[in-house]
């Protein structure tokens, strides 16, 4: 049996003081920003928020609970405007009343909105690593700093932002971009303390948003016109380069890579250029020319076998390749090294 928290849909702030108080703990709080540990007996970890103008706030869970919990949003007044980056094991959402629960899985973000029926309900699962952060905003509050840029947005986005009473139910996830993750991991590390931290993630914060923003928008283009590189992408790519580096001896074609990490071919080259500068053709090359000269270094492998070794078929083509990248063939390279190496004995 899961235990149920009802909280008081404030502001995010206020959110985090609910828990402490149901969970009868000490919080501590300084400015603009509220922080709990978690009680032994509950589980480890913390809860942070942090909140600032025009009804924007940010707060950060990374926990282990002992028990499931399930979070469920009191309706109020106004609904305010959901933005979660799952960076751990998943949670689920579901409005409260209704029944379909959504699992919002690790490197998902969820954008979701509750009304005055149907409030939003979070569980979190007994003994999982939780770790997420929630952007929120309070859209009557915010009314006033969007107002004039409302009609250039997406028709959805307008329609979301408008609804600053939370009549309309409102529900999408996708996996959230390199670059939002890029900015969580900033606020993590940042050193700054007081005014100028407050400053540094409310800044963050607006990036954030501005990010999942257009990222909604590539969300609902066709597959083959997205353009946003998404961090769930990044593994998948980083996967294929690990494929691509311990299997240099055997020629893996782009389509059977793309279909191993579960990729298109499109994504597949536009991850690789944009993490390494490179086409997946290119970075197998360097990789192999990398590994070449470490056989030259290491072993005493002739050119021939070096060639075949590194998954190449021609000796030609393997100098050719070899030269553009060390500015001299194979043969030069080893010969560099034979001379290096009586050199040294002689010295010693």
């Amino acid at each position: 049996m899961s235990s149920k928290k009802e909280l008081k849909e404030l502001n995010i702030v206020d959110v985090v003081k609910d828990i402490a108080a149901r969970l009868r703990i000490e919080y501590q709080e300084e400015n603009n920003e509220i922080c709990l540990d978690i009680p032994d007996e509950a589980g480890t970890g913390h809860i942070r928020a942090i909140s600032f103008s025009h009804g924007v706030g940010l707060m950060e869970v990374d926990i282990r609970l002992k028990k499931e919990v399930r979070f469920d949003l009191n309706k109020s007044l106004v609904q305010p405007l959901e933005i979660i980056f799952n960076r751990e094991s998943s949670i689920f959402h579901e409005f409260n009343g209704q029944d379909k629960q959504t699992e919002i899985m690790r490197l998902e973000s969820a954008i979701f909105s509750c009304n005055s029926k149907y409030g939003n309900v979070l569980t979190i699962k007994a003994n999982e690593p939780v770790c997420f952060i929630n952007l929120e905003i309070n859209r009557k509050l915010f009314e006033e700093k969007i107002e004039s840029f409302l009609p250039e947005m997406n028709e959805d986005l307008e329609g979301l932002f408008r609804d600053v009473n939370g009549i309309n139910l409102f529900f999408h996830k996708g996996h959230f971009s390199l670059d939002i993750a890029k900015c969580i991991e900033e606020i993590n590390e940042t050193e700054d303390t007081g005014f100028t931290k407050s400053v540094f993630i409310e800044g963050k914060c607006y990036e954030i948003l501005a990010h999942h923003l257009r990222q909604y928008v590539d969300d609902t283009s066709p597959d083959q016109k997205r353009t946003i590189l998404r961090q769930s992408t990044v593994v998948k790519i980083e996967e294929a380069a690990n494929i691509i580096s311990q299997n240099l001896e055997h020629t893996i074609s782009i389509i059977a890579l793309a279909k191993k990490v579960g990729l298109n071919q499109n994504t597949l080259q536009n991850g690789f250029q944009s993490l390494f500068k490179l086409s997946v053709k290119e970075y197998a090359q360097n990789k192999r020319l990398e590994m070449a000269q470490h056989l030259m270094e290491t072993t005493t492998l002739n050119c021939t076998e070096i060639t075949y070794r590194i998954g190449i078929n021609s000796r030609s083509y393997f100098s050719k390749l070899f030269k553009q990248r060390y500015a001299m063939t194979p043969k030069q390279y080893m010969q560099k090294l034979r001379t290096m190496n009586l050199e040294n004995k002689k010295t010693i």
